[in-house]
């Protein structure tokens, strides 16, 4: 297994630095000519074998080229390999080796894929974080996919865009490279959507802040090196009071007061952290002091549309493997998928799918062109939200007692993807900002 790990990093790796070559000498990646780069990226790896997730021709594809499909092949390896063989010993266990894991997709430059190129990173555009994402929704759970997607989607793109150079050399580069675990500390007990009322405070003392307060529901929490905290660091508006800092989470005062049980998601760690009187150098603030929230409120049409990604190959797996068990399963005789209500329904929901991928690569095509596409985020998020629970809950019943087991991929979908209307952003979050960009929103 091991020689076989090695071959695909040896490949990912050497697809790696073609990438850097070419950005150093077509720079910037995604600016209008990205056509035309990715067009010769796409042809100095056309001798490379196509993903098979996608029998089709890439160049019929709205987002992705052959350069994306190679990324998702080599992906899917390592996730055949070193993933998804050890996800049932890892639901058991509550946690799953996060250093281990990441030291691989990053070593395999995956970590990585849309940051800077100078800071280790590929410099690819958003579409590549979509593909990669989408990829990851084959791993057999959802806890390991949100842990990987907080390291490369939430903890750090403030870091990567806004941070100073020392500050990236000291936590981007390890958070790339996989040496160091992050975790995002936004929200709290009393503030989880409404990200405005978080109550955590970092007053200045001479050159270094004084933190105190709590955070909840912090992904990695348990393993992570270091975490992206969002606190109050001064007087005045919710949204002009807040900072990013660069919080190492070996620092004295900072208290991992539990580790929170939860109904899905078990292979991810999740972490309540208080904070007394921890002290960290004013040099750590990402970017401005001040624009925390705008940098937060920023990340999140990625943030979004990095977990309808995620979800979508999973739901694909899921309507799969109850096409095959409801063609085995027999009820009066006949097989359960021979039952017009069963196969209508699967047919329903294989289209509500393809209609949400649809407006997933729609929005990141707009995106990575450099239109604001929160609506459109904001629309694919809750449709997402909604529709894992459709599919979930109508797989499940197909499969009878045995859904109603852990022994399956169904079960754990239906427990793991309620997050989906919760994380990132409730369902009733999603619909106020749909709203407002409909005039429809009354005003106070």
């Amino acid at each position: 297994m091991r020689k076989s790990t090695d071959k695909i990093l040896t490949f990912t790796m050497a697809l790696w630095k073609r990438f850097r070559l070419l950005n150093l000498t077509c720079r910037p990646f995604y600016r209008s000519s990205s056509v035309c780069i990715r067009r010769k990226i796409s042809e100095n790896i056309s001798s490379k074998p196509k993903a098979s997730t996608d029998a089709k021709s890439t160049t019929d594809h709205l987002i992705y080229t052959d350069t994306h499909f190679a990324l998702k092949e080599s992906l899917n390896k390592i996730i055949g390999q070193e993933i998804n063989p050890y996800v049932d010993e890892w639901e058991k266990a509550g946690q799953f080796p996060a250093h281990k894991i990441f030291k691989i997709l990053g070593n395999a430059g995956f970590l990585g894929v849309t940051k800077p190129i100078e800071y280790g990173g590929l410099g690819l555009d958003f579409s590549y974080s979509v593909a990669v994402s989408e990829e990851l929704g084959n791993i057999r759970c959802g806890g390991v996919p949100m842990a990987i997607g907080v390291q490369t989607d939430m903890a750090t793109p403030a870091l990567a865009r806004f941070g100073s150079p020392e500050l990236k050399e000291a936590f981007l580069v390890p958070t790339i490279s996989g040496d160091k675990v992050c975790c995002l500390g936004v929200s709290e007990v009393g503030a989880g959507s409404d990200v405005a009322s978080i109550m955590t405070e970092a007053v200045r003392k001479g050159d270094e802040f004084v933190i105190n307060g709590g955070k909840m529901w912090t992904t990695n929490g348990i393993q992570a090196d270091w975490m992206c905290l969002l606190a109050n660091t001064s007087d005045g508006p919710p949204h002009k009071n807040k900072s990013l800092i660069c919080l190492p989470m070996n620092l004295p005062g900072i208290h991992i007061a539990r580790k929170i049980n939860k109904i899905g998601m078990w292979s991810s760690d999740t972490a309540e952290v208080f904070f007394d009187d921890v002290r960290v150098p004013c040099k750590n603030v990402i970017g401005q002091e001040g624009m925390g929230f705008t940098y937060q409120m920023l990340q999140f049409q990625e943030e979004r549309l990095w977990g309808v990604a995620n979800v979508l190959t999973a739901m694909d797996n899921v309507i799969q493997e109850t096409i095959q068990y409801t063609r085995q399963r027999k009820i009066f005789k006949q097989p359960v998928l021979h039952h017009q209500s069963v196969h209508f329904r699967l047919a329903e929901l294989a289209t509500e799918v393809e209609l949400l991928r649809s407006l997933l690569h729609r929005a990141t095509a707009l995106y990575i062109k450099g239109n604001d596409v929160t609506k459109l985020a904001s629309m694919a998020k809750l449709k997402a939200g909604r529709l894992v629970r459709e599919v979930g809950d109508s797989c499940l019943q197909y499969w009878g007692g045995m859904g109603f087991t852990s022994e399956v991929l169904v079960s754990r979908f239906y427990r793991d993807s309620r997050l989906m209307s919760i994380g990132a952003g409730a369902d009733e979050v999603m619909l106020s900002i749909i709203c407002k960009y409909m005039d429809t929103l009354p005003r106070k």
